[in-house]
């Protein structure tokens, strides 16, 4: 009966089953009009007979609310909080919260399990949460006609990993048809030679195997 009240109100109940026990109507005929199965149908019957006046199909939960436990929803804000930190330091390249990672840093560290779901909830509640921004449609442009053919190579300088207390550059060579990341580095300081090494390709030795 919890999506019953949604479609029909307590009153067109009523008068469906003042019908059916009339014989105006068969109940199979019921069960097709409600959208339900002959055993709720009965449930329904027998809760009309049972308090006629007070009748009502509207959900009411037989059991408490399950309670968060204090230490956990605490432990969950205390893991928001290094998130929210995270975000508005302009030096990190981080621009929404990670509920996924909060919900695996309860289990790890506290021994804690919650769902991602009690995890976003709470964050709603105390205001950690960021309306995903809308970005207008990207198609993909690929300039040329095959692998190799050019490569898009560029770095950018971040507080990467924040505990270290320090920025470090992130050189990166793409493949422009593949969309392959074909070099990745970070390092303390951008020379040009720094540059130069990634363009030079590594050499791989292999064992010779007997025929």
């Amino acid at each position: 009966m919890a999506q019953l009240h949604k479609k029909f109100s307590d009153k067109q109940i009523e008068q469906f089953i003042k019908r059916y026990l009339n014989k105006e109507i068969k109940r199979k005929y019921l069960e097709k009009i409600l959208g339900i199965k002959t055993r709720q149908f009965w449930k329904i019957v027998k809760k009309y007979r049972e308090d006629q006046d007070n009748f009502t199909i509207k959900y009411t939960r037989t059991n408490p609310p399950r309670v968060l436990d204090k230490n956990i929803e605490q432990n969950i804000l205390c893991e928001l909080q290094i998130d929210q930190k995270l975000i508005e330091n302009k030096n990190i390249p981080v621009t929404s919260y990670n509920y996924s990672y909060v919900k695996n840093r309860l289990e790890k560290k506290h021994n804690q399990k919650v769902s991602v779901n009690t995890v976003i909830n709470r964050a709603k509640k105390h205001n950690f949460y960021l309306k995903r921004k809308k970005h207008k449609a990207h198609d993909r442009h690929v300039s040329t006609n095959y692998i190799g053919e050019l490569i898009q190579h560029d770095s950018s300088v971040h507080l990467f990993a924040p505990d270290a207390q320090k920025k470090w550059y992130l050189i990166t060579s793409l493949d422009d048809h593949s969309r392959y990341i074909l070099y990745a580095r970070f390092i303390g300081k951008e020379t040009s030679h720094s540059h130069i090494k990634c363009l030079i390709p590594r050499k791989v030795t292999a064992k010779s195997h007997p025929k």
